[in-house]
């Protein structure tokens, strides 16, 4: 089976099992949803929304947060991965929201990557995510399960993105980014994957190599 061919019938398995794929994460506006990208980095979705709630009630918009301290921040924050980093991060996120873009969360990837604590992966969670831009997030989950299925041999993030975007149809991209997210969060595991719930198992390059009979 030659990469195109993997690359088809994986697209056409989720196309028909998982028409709906969206982000776990919980917000209710562009400006929220970048506070809770930053804080999900190293730390489960799961958990970020357990503090999110009451970090949006007290930062509605940029300027609350521009104006407020690292104290009160790290307060809202601290049982959350690398505290001391996402709390100036964020400030700094929001004040420079507020310098450079007019208070607006940007569309571009290359304008979101000058916020402090937006790396390319969140530039392109809220490109895609927000702005339905088509372009692919790779975070741990979507760079192990590209690689263990077949869909790259990248050995870093940005060798993996550009085989994906190469080979995912434009309009498909943004969904995709969430397939491979939730197939490596629930299903493609990293220490034991599930490959008897795997529906996509008979064209994973690694479960071919491991089930070959000699």
């Amino acid at each position: 089976m030659n990469r195109d061919e993997r690359y088809s019938n994986i697209i056409r398995w989720f196309s028909d099992n998982m028409p709906v794929a969206e982000t776990e994460l919980q917000y209710d506006s562009p400006f929220h949803l970048l506070i809770a990208v930053i804080l999900s980095a190293q730390c489960t979705d799961r958990r970020v929304n357990m503090y999110t709630p009451a970090i949006f009630e007290r930062f509605p918009d940029p300027q609350s947060l521009a104006d407020a301290s690292f104290e009160e921040v790290y307060g809202l924050i601290k049982s959350i991965t690398f505290p001391n980093n996402k709390a100036r991060n964020l400030i700094g996120m929001a004040r420079t929201l507020l310098d450079d873009f007019g208070g607006n969360v940007p569309s571009d990837t290359e304008e979101l990557v000058k916020l402090p604590g937006v790396g390319r992966k969140t530039a392109n969670v809220i490109a895609s995510v927000v702005y339905d831009k088509p372009v692919i997030a790779v975070d741990t989950h979507v760079f192990r399960v590209s690689r263990r299925i077949g869909l790259s041999d990248g050995e870093t993030v940005e060798k993996v993105e550009k085989d994906l975007t190469g080979s995912i149809p434009e309009h498909l991209r943004a969904k995709a980014h969430h397939w491979l997210i939730l197939h490596g969060r629930y299903v493609c595991t990293a220490r034991k994957p599930k490959c008897g719930e795997c529906g996509v198992r008979e064209w994973c390059r690694q479960y071919a190599e491991e089930n070959t009979v000699i």
